[in-house]
């Protein structure tokens, strides 16, 4: 099958660039490895987003609710599936990619669906693949044992369970409030000697240290994990090597995800640094292999430090149009009178 444009990638700015380019008539086709916003169904139940609903609305189609405060995931899913229905934009859901290749006058995609491999055509990629591929794993012993977890599913799964977090950003922070309020007896664990309120919430921030304080929640400061078992947890100081043994039910790792680069690797863009972020045109978001574009956080890379968001990569998706069909798409995040610039360091913050 040929069309003009393939997008790889059904986040919330995946879909808007499909929305964008539909609204332009073009010919394009859309996939994703599991069902549209899916890294977002993997957040625990009533998760809420700390950016405010305006910032994290596509296409120009307002969210609307009955709260008026930030949603949660589930709802953000709700509003996407209306985003996909109110538009009828066509995603080929649970058809993971596998191969990208250059070929005279563009490129070939191979796909694995469960009916069997197939073979596209196309002039132009979009890759909205993500930053959250798969967790940033530490590599120490007893981490893929069965109490060991890089998901946090629920706080009542740790309910009166001795529960070892490790990380000190905003995701193990919420977990641990979340889990102590749930009725577990947690520990946290962090490589840091306190929190950075560059990378923890304001809204976080405050509360994880009064727990500390008052140790309703335990503070392993400036540790790591270098082993663990069954029954306990081996933490190590960074600065001096001493090592403490703390007995855990459960672990849940909280050092983050990084984003997926084969799809780039494979096509031979160049990946600059630790991050391995691809060579981007900033006016177009074209990498250097001509036709493959970057959209949403996979621009970043792997993304180990944060700088992309949904909210200040909606222009992704109109310089991408632009570039592809020729005209500048205006529907691009909320509408336009809730419409409003943040600097980096506010986006970050909030």
């Amino acid at each position: 099958m040929t069309t003009e444009t393939i997008i790889i990638g059904a986040g919330p700015i995946g879909l808007e660039v499909a929305a964008c380019l539909k609204r332009c008539g073009a010919d394009y086709l859309h996939f994703d490895a599991k069902q549209i916003g899916y890294t977002m169904s993997w957040w625990p139940r009533d998760t809420q987003f700390f950016s405010t609903p305006e910032r994290i609305e596509i296409a120009g189609i307002p969210m609307q609710h009955t709260h008026q405060r930030n949603v949660t995931g589930e709802e953000y899913l709700a509003y996407l599936r209306f985003v996909v229905e109110h538009l009828d934009l066509r995603v080929n859901t649970y058809e993971p990619v596998t191969r990208l290749e250059r070929i005279d006058g563009g490129f070939r995609v191979t796909t694995a669906p469960l009916t069997g491999e197939k073979s596209y055509h196309c002039r132009y990629v979009v890759l909205a693949t993500g930053d959250m591929c798969s967790p940033n794993r530490l590599g120490i012993p007893g981490e893929t044992l069965p109490h060991v977890s890089h998901y946090f599913k629920d706080p009542h799964d740790y309910f009166r369970k001795r529960l070892l977090i490790v990380g000190g950003r905003n995701s193990a922070v919420e977990a641990a409030l979340r889990c102590w309020r749930g009725g577990a007896d947690v520990a946290l664990s962090y490589r840091r000697a306190e929190f950075d309120e560059c990378f923890v919430k304001h809204v976080l921030l405050p509360d994880i240290k009064n727990q500390i304080r008052f140790e309703n929640i335990r503070f392993y400061a400036e540790t790591t994990p270098v082993e663990i078992t069954p029954e306990r947890v081996i933490l190590e100081h960074v600065k001096d090597g001493t090592r403490i043994e703390h007995a855990a039910d459960f672990v849940l790792m909280c050092t983050g995800f990084v984003g997926d680069t084969r799809l780039l690797e494979q096509v031979g863009a160049t990946l600059c640094g630790e991050d391995r972020m691809p060579v981007c045109h900033p006016d177009t978001m074209e990498t250097d292999v001509p036709g493959v574009f970057m959209a949403g956080t996979a621009a970043a890379g792997l993304q180990q430090r944060y700088r992309l968001f949904i909210e200040n990569c909606h222009v992704h998706a109109a310089k991408i149009t632009q570039a592809i069909t020729g005209k500048k798409p205006e529907q691009i995040g909320t509408i336009a009178a809730r419409r409003y610039e943040l600097p980096f360091s506010e986006i970050r913050a909030n």
